[in-house]
């Protein structure tokens, strides 16, 4: 429906890779959302860590033993700044403030609502899906590094079967059921048990390929999959 946002969850690999912030990535990911605005749709835009948060990660790590609260701190801090670089490249068009807590009261009226980390535990995904239930969004769009789910790491078996539909149960299988920081799961194992409960559907798509994901917003024919009760 018109007024129900669609929920994006967007890889912080896209925005910082290895390389350095993908600025070109930024300014066609913004007319993107810009024109769907103009269509009359709204937006909450979740951001993860991307190679920000692995640096700190890796960092910390040569000085001490990391803990596993040490390492989501670091991701979620890591998500915040990418979050408010997001903001700012949306602040035409973006809630003034960014959500820092699923829970924390959110009035907004903009066309865009931009959020990041909350706590240990809980990845930008999970937020994500917190953030469709409260809002009752019509779509979560989860942009990554991968064209689709397979059944199997395809960089470690070259006969791995891609899915263009699956159910959570099958989901859950592959990504199993432990959350761990930094981890490359297409959608993270306690997002996924909260989307399964929830009965939400998740389109799960490469991120840099833009025209593809303005298909799914469309409406129209696209190369993803689809994570459906």
């Amino acid at each position: 429906m018109k007024n129900m946002p669609v929920v994006i969850s967007l890889g912080g690999s896209l925005v910082v890779p290895s390389s350095g912030i993908d600025t070109d990535f930024l300014s066609r990911f913004r007319r993107l959302i810009l024109a769907e605005i103009k269509r009359g749709k709204r937006f909450i835009l979740i951001v993860g860590g991307g190679s920000t948060a692995r640096a700190y990660m890796n960092a910390a790590k040569q000085v001490v033993p990391l803990r596993s609260d040490d390492m989501d701190w670091l991701g979620i801090h890591a998500t915040r700044i990418n979050g408010h670089l997001l903001r700012t490249v949306f602040r035409t068009v973006a809630h003034p403030v960014m959500l820092k807590d699923p829970n924390e009261p959110a009035l907004w009226s903009e066309s865009v609502l931009v959020a990041a980390g909350w706590k240990p535990g809980r990845s930008t995904d999970d937020i994500a899906v917190r953030l469709a239930i409260r809002f009752r969004a019509c779509l979560i769009l989860n942009l990554t590094n991968i064209d689709r789910v397979y059944d199997k790491d395809p960089a470690k078996y070259p006969n791995a079967s891609p899915f263009d539909r699956v159910d959570w149960k099958t989901f859950k299988k592959i990504v199993g059921n432990k959350w761990t920081p930094g981890s490359n799961a297409p959608f993270d194992p306690i997002a996924s048990r909260a989307a399964s409960q929830a009965g939400l559907t998740v389109v799960i798509a490469r991120g840099t390929d833009l025209a593809n994901v303005k298909n799914i917003l469309d409406d129209k024919p696209f190369v993803g999959t689809t994570v459906h009760p």
